[in-house]
Order: structure tokens, then C-alpha cells, then sequence
């Protein structure tokens, strides 16, 4: 009995040790999504610097706000090292400015799907430029250079 108790307890102790080897990696993830956004923020500046149909901007526009909402639970504490990250302590002293940033980028995208779903170029390049403005604040802000 005690043999079994202790091949389960090792057992159990081996098999949580698998799961945090194979956590996922918030730094790794936000690098690789961020890169992904900075995709979707280029094909919808070629569409707005090139004034084309802007209609299917609808989808990288929900994207990057889906993106937005989630970019502050990748920076949880003890991310701040590793992994290459750019990002500054900033993020963890001054979250509350962090998570409003992110959350005016999302909101700003929000707008400029709904703009590209009614067509209306010219609401989406206002929401372009607001929405480049609020990547801009955060990078100034928090990400080194």
C-alpha cells in the first residue's frame, strides 16, 4: 500500500513538473502576436495609404482589437525577463496607464471595423491614425527600443 501511495505521489509530482515545462510562455506568445498585429496594421495601412476597398479591412480591424483586449494578461509578474522582451518595467509600475492604452487600441480598432463594414473609407483612415497613435503610446511608453 505505502509503495503504491509513493508511486502515485511521485507519479503526480512527475506529471506537474511535464505541465510547467509545457506552459505556455507569455513572452514568447506576445512577441509572436504582436508580430501578427503588426501584419494586420500594415495590410490595413496599404489599403488606406493606397485608398482601396476597404470593406475587407472589417477582419484584421477585429483582430487587432480581440489582440488588445488580451495583450495586458501576457505581461503577468515575472515576465519582465527573458525570452528577449523589449518591454519596460513600466508595464508593472504603472499597469492601470498599460491596461488603458490597451484598452483605447482595442477600442480604436472596434471603430475602424465598423467603419470598414459600412464602407466608409474615410472613418476608417481617421480610425487608422487613432489607432496607430495608441501602438505609438504604448511602444513610447513601455517597449525599449
Amino acid at each position: 500500500m505505502r509503495n503504491r501511495i509513493a508511486l502515485g505521489a511521485v507519479m503526480l509530482l512527475a506529471g506537474m513538473g511535464v505541465a510547467r515545462a509545457d506552459a505556455l510562455d507569455p513572452i514568447a506568445i506576445r512577441q509572436v502576436g504582436m508580430d501578427l498585429q503588426a501584419g494586420d496594421f500594415a495590410y490595413i495601412k496599404s489599403v488606406v495609404t493606397s485608398k482601396g476597398e476597404v470593406k475587407p479591412l472589417e477582419v484584421p480591424a477585429k483582430a487587432i482589437a480581440r489582440w488588445a483586449a488580451t495583450i495586458p494578461v501576457l505581461f503577468p509578474a515575472g515576465s519582465e525577463k527573458g525570452g528577449d522582451t523589449r518591454a519596460l518595467p513600466e508595464i508593472w509600475s504603472d499597469r492601470a496607464g498599460f491596461e488603458k492604452i490597451a484598452s483605447a487600441a482595442g477600442a480604436a480598432a472596434t471603430k475602424l471595423a465598423e467603419a470598414a463594414k459600412a464602407g466608409d473609407a474615410d472613418a476608417v483612415a481617421v480610425q487608422y491614425k487613432a489607432l496607430g497613435e495608441q501602438c505609438g503610446a504604448c511602444h513610447k511608453g513601455y517597449r525599449a527600443k
